[in-house]
């Protein structure tokens, strides 16, 4: 058998070929953690990769699809994009379509502040934002004192609010989030999505959902990588 193989090899091979056949194994695991952490930079995200768990957002995902994420915080979150999102007391994030925005501004009603409002606000962002130069250099020219630069500040001011749904469920999300909870906040998402590969993830699901098959796998990679000396 397999596995009695593997333990005869484990047997013939001295102290010196053993220690070196566990520094291979962990500089494997040190390169992935670092691939992990390189992945978590670039993108923005806590989590950059993602398997769909489940089939409410069917058909544009399926259970198994593995799902690229980005979260730069300049990004604004739009109607219609896809997002990973956690929910408080909930451990396995969520993947559904953003269904609706909200704004909650004193000043959400007004469609042209004019310069009172630009001066007012650029005052509460030097304040609160270490480097608010950025924002209002971001603005179209065309648009000064108009709604995009109120939709920046807000974005800025993390005012804006969203609401999910699964593509494939009957209802929004509202019965989902924790208690008293009616949207959704910028700090709540882990990324949006930006890719997939289809089904490539279902051993990751299998895994899950059997974990005596994820041991016996982890079990057998770790001897492999031991008992192989080239």
């Amino acid at each position: 058998m397999l596995s009695l193989d593997f333990l005869d090899d484990v047997r013939r091979m001295n102290k010196r070929q053993l220690y070196y056949q566990v520094l291979n194994f962990g500089m494997i695991v040190s390169s992935a953690l670092m691939i992990w952490k390189g992945l978590m930079v670039v993108t923005g995200s806590e989590s950059p990769i993602v398997v769909v768990l489940s089939g409410s957002m069917e058909p544009a995902f399926h259970r198994g699809d593995l799902l690229f994420l980005t979260n730069r915080i300049e990004d604004p979150i739009r109607v219609g994009e896809i997002v990973v999102f956690r929910i408080e007391g909930r451990e396995i994030p969520i993947v559904h379509r953003v269904l609706k925005i909200h704004e909650n501004s004193v000043f959400s009603r007004l469609k042209s502040p004019g310069l009172l409002f630009l001066v007012w606000k650029w005052f509460q962002t030097l304040l609160s934002v270490s480097e608010p130069l950025p924002v209002l250099l971001s603005i179209s020219k065309k648009d000064v004192g108009g709604s995009e630069l109120h939709r920046a500040f807000k974005m800025q001011n993390g005012d804006i609010k969203f609401l999910t749904k699964g593509d494939n469920n009957a209802v929004d999300d509202r019965g989902l989030y924790k208690r008293g909870q009616h949207w959704l906040e910028k700090k709540d998402v882990v990324g949006r999505a930006r890719g997939f590969v289809p089904y490539i993830g279902i051993v990751t699901i299998l895994m899950n959902d059997y974990p005596k098959f994820k041991y016996a796998v982890l079990f057998l990679l770790g001897l492999f990588v031991l008992v192989h000396r080239e």
